[in-house]
């Protein structure tokens, strides 16, 4: 298996350089695979703890230790994922990615934390938008991690196969069926100047009470997935655009000193909500035809880590 270019991705140096730098491009593959940036960062560590058990002549022996650690983490990721979907079933309420800022606003999430190193950061694209991400949680594992190797990544099939465990044919064929998923369920995604109107639109509906100019930007069968975790109790599910639009005007009115503010979103339009200078839910947006299908709100604060301010 050799490199491929990839977000995140540098040509290392010889030597230890050759292991270290590839710290940012494994930590961008294993989030689009594992939609979880905590899940991400230990199967990068895993990769590394792998590596260093090895002895030195081991490491010499290996020509491409990019190609290796690639490979390492994407079977590590493949079996993550099986595992996910047991833990998923028992997760209380609805599952969603964890949420990413732009990068210069990452932080630690503890008190006074600091700006987040840049080798962990995940580099922003439409690969990493919710609504993608959302599509490849409806994936199998296999289809998922061929997909994402090979579409987003580009790696060969033949490569890819070295991961999964079956011919390039059978990757072929999964990445095609993943790939039929996603037009499916992406028809045609707004450009982000719209996006971003829309959503400054539905912010200041939002804050103003305004139910007729909520419907308004809402299509009749748009829904609100919240996801809490069971440590925050909030409505799991929303349909309907008037029901969407009551209950956004229903939790201004219960929830007064919110503070609303525009922010990107994995990479699109969103906003962030919160109290008392400390971020109590992030909603992406999923905005097609002019109108708002899907808001995905996050409250569980273990996937609010990086939006901590507080």
């Amino acid at each position: 298996m050799t490199n491929r270019s990839g977000p995140g991705d540098g040509r290392p140096g010889p030597g230890l350089d050759a292991v270290t730098s590839e710290r940012g491009r494994l930590i961008n593959l294993t989030y689009r695979l594992l939609g979880s940036l905590a899940e991400a960062e230990d199967a990068v560590q895993e990769t590394y703890a792998r590596w260093y058990a090895m002895s030195a002549q081991q490491q010499d022996a290996i020509e491409s230790p990019g190609a290796w650690l690639t490979k390492v983490a994407g079977r590590i990721c493949l079996n993550m994922l099986g595992s996910a979907r047991a833990r998923r079933e028992t997760y209380v309420g609805e599952w969603i990615p964890e949420p990413l800022p732009e990068p210069g606003e990452w932080i630690d999430g503890r008190p006074g934390g600091t700006t987040v190193d840049p080798a962990d950061r995940v580099t922003l694209d439409e690969s990493v938008s919710m609504a993608f991400l959302v599509v490849l949680e409806s994936m199998t594992p296999a289809e998922r991690v061929a997909f994402v190797l090979h579409d987003v990544f580009r790696y060969s099939f033949a490569e890819v196969g070295e991961i999964v465990g079956r011919t390039p044919v059978a990757c072929r064929q999964l990445a095609f069926s993943a790939r039929r998923r996603v037009r499916a369920s992406q028809p045609s995604p707004a450009p982000a100047a719209p996006q971003a109107r829309i959503v400054r639109d539905f912010k200041q509906a939002w804050e103003a009470k305004d139910i007729d100019a909520l419907i308004g930007l809402l299509d009749p069968d748009a829904m609100v997935i919240g996801d809490g975790g069971g440590l925050v109790v909030r409505r799991q599910r929303v349909e309907g655009g008037e029901q969407v639009a009551r209950a956004c005007v229903d939790l201004a009115a219960r929830a007064p000193g919110l503070t609303i503010l525009e922010r990107a979103v994995n990479s699109q339009p969103g906003l962030v909500a919160q109290k008392d200078g400390t971020t109590a839910a992030v909603l992406a947006f999923d905005i097609a035809g002019g109108r708002i299908k899907r808001i995905w709100a996050i409250f569980n604060p273990e996937k609010l880590r990086l939006w901590t301010t507080g």
